[in-house]
């Protein structure tokens, strides 16, 4: 897959990409700043994107909102977005459409590299992959009524999902039956209002859904 890189720290970003091409990626584009990043986002080569938060010439939020522009532009379009801090304004927005092919790390997770590669491959592949401190923060941040429609059971089940955990990984990290955890995810559809669908979309639905505001 032909990524477009953008990180303006010039190691880190030399890191980055030797990461990802020694993980079967192809790095089409290595921008340092917004310019350069808008560039070679127009490319209708690039099938996906690692982006910092934070760019040249402002440093504060030029990646984030080249992130949200491109999927305007290619709905869809593969993203995982990279921060030091949890940028809530516009997280919220990109995390909005329901989509799914999206992800939100802190660039703590980016020095776990397995965790790392293995959350640009599940974003490349449609999925969706959130930090757990980027949950728990936009969580936090929202207004409670939602928090009243699920149990407390069902909030952790779908902060667990928010970080694109399978059934299987729930029902370990939560020491109950996949049959369980089943059971609180339909749970969660009926409450979130989530009709008949792909149940891998009304996944994606449900965890974006819960994180709007």
């Amino acid at each position: 897959m032909r990524v477009v890189l953008a990180e303006d720290h010039a190691l880190l970003r030399a890191g980055m990409t030797q990461l990802l091409e020694a993980n079967g990626f192809t790095v089409l584009h290595a921008a340092d700043d917004e310019a350069s990043l808008a560039t070679a986002l127009a490319d209708p080569a690039a099938e996906a994107a690692v982006l910092d938060v934070r760019l040249p010439p402002g440093q504060t939020d030029e990646g984030l909102r080249a992130a949200i522009e491109v999927r305007r532009a290619r709905p869809g379009f593969p993203v995982m977005v990279i921060s030091q801090y949890v940028e809530h304004l516009y997280a919220r927005e990109l995390l909005a459409s329901g989509e799914g092919a999206v992800g939100y790390l802190l660039k703590d997770r980016v020095s776990d590299v397995a965790e790392f590669v293995d959350g640009v491959r599940r974003v490349a592949a449609g999925g969706t992959v959130l930090d757990p401190e980027v949950v728990a923060s936009i969580m936090a941040s929202r207004r409670e009524e939602p928090l009243d429609r699920l149990t407390p059971r069902e909030r952790e089940v779908l902060a667990l999902m928010a970080e694109g955990r399978s059934n299987a990984a729930i029902a370990a990290r939560l020491v109950v039956t996949e049959k369980a955890v089943a059971k609180h995810i339909n749970s969660i559809f009926a409450k979130l209002d989530l009709g008949l669908a792909d149940d891998d979309h009304r996944r994606v639905r449900a965890v974006l859904t819960w994180l709007r505001v």
